[in-house]
């Protein structure tokens, strides 16, 4: 079922990817058992999806390509696929059941969106598996020194891998850079068992919210607190106002928020 790049809809972001070996790495990473329910977000033309419906109980396939959702039940012809037709972003994620997994080849405009949404629904798949700029799963997989709120958010909820990087060159038509595989599992637990997660990230977004400058000077113009305050703040974490916030990890983000919720 190659893809054809006639079809494909720039405006959509739409870059399909028909190489064998890299869409059974897909299927092998997101572990898929045939008691599992897939969602998959963008199914295009169906190479995927044709082998998620040879692996699982249940797949339902979101594409908001009317034209493309059309087609895809006639091309496959499963009584375990349902195809809707919808913005992945105003779907009722609580229909599904618990537990089920999500795959997609994530256009590069939604991916930002598609990843918040993901963290923070009320009924989150137990994995996903979303192939994705290079650069954005790199920034998701980062380590204290290159942190950013978008790693911060995803380590929070999730334990974040990184799968092999697809070169361009395999997706039809060619994107101009390439993709990397993200894999995410959701934490079973919460990481801080103390911490509302909303003033959480709203402190660590206060933190981020100039990243050149300390947190010193992020954390007094963001709490409203003087700067021998915010010093004592720190000093209480066990942190140095001086660092930068891309240098904490989330074990001190929590540190941090202790020490002003005390």
């Amino acid at each position: 079922m190659a893809a054809d790049s006639s079809f494909a809809r720039k405006s959509l972001g739409q870059h399909w990817l028909d190489d064998q070996p890299t869409l059974a790495e897909i299927i092998r990473s997101a572990e898929i058992t045939p008691d599992d329910t897939v969602l998959e977000i963008g199914p295009g033309p169906g190479s995927l999806t044709r082998l998620l419906t040879q692996e699982a109980g249940r797949v339902i396939a979101v594409e908001l390509d009317e034209r493309l959702a059309r087609q895809l039940p006639a091309r496959l012809n499963v009584d375990n696929l349902a195809v809707i037709s919808q913005d992945i972003l105003r779907f009722d994620f609580d229909q599904l059941p618990p537990n089920y997994k999500v795959v997609a080849n994530i256009p590069y405009y939604l991916t930002g969106k598609l990843l918040q949404l993901l963290s923070e629904i009320t009924n989150p798949p137990s994995i996903a598996v979303l192939l994705i700029q290079k650069e954005v799963a790199e920034r998701a997989a980062a380590s204290p020194g290159a942190m950013s709120i978008l790693a911060a958010t995803l380590q929070f909820y999730w334990d974040v891998k990184l799968g092999p990087i697809v070169p361009a060159k395999l997706f039809v038509p060619p994107p101009k850079v390439d993709s990397q595989l993200l894999v995410l599992r959701r934490r079973t637990k919460l990481l801080f068992d103390d911490v509302e997660s909303k003033d959480f990230f709203r402190l660590v977004k206060l933190g981020f919210a100039q990243p050149r400058k300390t947190l010193l000077n992020n954390l007094s113009a963001g709490l409203h607190r003087s700067r021998d305050e915010t010093i004592s703040i720190c000093e209480r974490a066990s942190l140095d106002s001086r660092r930068r916030p891309q240098t904490l990890s989330l074990d001190e983000w929590h540190q941090l928020y202790r020490a002003i919720h005390a």
